[in-house]
């Protein structure tokens, strides 16, 4: 098939963390074309939907792990399989990207379904399944997160389209500075805030489950540096094996069958304790390091699945 990457520069990523890179490279392994452009290279021209990129080659070699073909301009319509794996913020550039995606899918199918991933971004889509989730409050007001705080009292307050773990501050009971972050947000973004309940079960860590066209392969724990509360692996957090238990599999099973009827084919949900925190649709990872401690190949169940869905 001919597999196209909407994705950030390929040259400063990480090989053996990254998961665009994973999948690129089980494609390559599978006998599959590729062609990589950054998505400032996505464009509507007259009717078409156009990138302008280079066909690609990757290879495991630290500092050197990819080849660029001569620049081209393609036509998406033309590909089997396009990936939408550019990296939030979920912004109006992002979400224009999506507009322009729907529109060679699903001829052409992009993965995860661009409408989808436009209307179920990662801390909205938990909205559908509240009995799984922390108590949480979206508001822009401050009266309505100041209300949530007096409530709840231990609160983790962040940016409601952030990512990889921006932004993220806890407020515990007696801490007063809820009205300067407040300040301080709303200074330089129009968008809501999302506030949830603290979950002390994040000291020993926040769990990634992958699913995989709605049915869960495995799990990473990331476990926070001491004295942090973001688990996230940008800001630090340490992966380590995990299973799965019986409450993931409940909330999997609750989640992924919406998952799969709207075509969001690679997830990974965030889940603290017995708590489903967040869905990632839009740029998820982990599927590296869940690899080298179950040596499940991820890459190879998501290219199973859809070459299952081009026949």
């Amino acid at each position: 098939m001919k597999i196209a990457f909407q994705m950030d520069p390929i040259g400063p990523i990480d090989i053996n963390a990254d998961s665009t890179f994973r999948i690129a490279e089980e494609a390559q392994a599978r006998g599959h074309e590729l062609f990589y452009y950054t998505p400032d290279c996505l464009s509507y021209q007259e009717g078409r939907v156009v990138a302008r990129g280079w066909p690609l080659t990757v290879r495991r070699v630290e500092g050197d792990h990819y080849a660029l073909g001569e620049e081209q301009e393609v036509d998406l319509s033309e590909f089997d399989v396009v990936w939408l794996r550019q990296d939030p913020p979920f912004d109006m550039f992002y979400i224009t990207t999506t507009h322009l995606l729907q529109r060679v899918h699903p001829g052409t199918l992009v993965v995860n379904d661009p409408f989808w991933v436009r209307n179920y971004p990662e801390k909205l889509l938990v909205l559908d399944f509240p009995d799984l989730t922390p108590p949480t409050t979206i508001a822009r007001d401050l009266y309505t997160i100041k209300a949530f705080k007096e409530k709840h009292g231990d609160i983790i307050l962040k940016p409601l389209y952030g990512n990889g773990g921006a932004g993220v501050f806890r407020l515990t009971e007696g801490d007063s500075n809820l009205s300067s972050l407040y300040e301080l947000f709303t200074g330089f973004s129009r968008e809501p805030l999302i506030v949830q309940k603290f979950l002390p079960a994040v000291s020993k860590g926040d769990k990634r489950v992958i699913l995989v066209d709605g049915e869960p392969v495995g799990a990473i724990n990331r476990v926070p540096q001491l004295g942090e509360t973001r688990s996230n692996m940008h800001v630090g957090g340490r992966p380590e094996k995990i299973g799965l238990t019986d409450r993931d599999l409940e909330i999997c099973a609750r989640i992924g069958p919406l998952l799969r009827e709207k075509g969001q084919v690679f997830v990974g949900i965030d889940v603290i304790g017995d708590w489903l925190t967040e869905i990632n649709v839009t740029s998820p990872t982990g599927i590296q390091e869940l690899e080298r401690f179950d040596g499940t190949n991820t890459a190879q169940k998501i290219w199973e699945a859809i070459e299952a869905k081009r026949g």
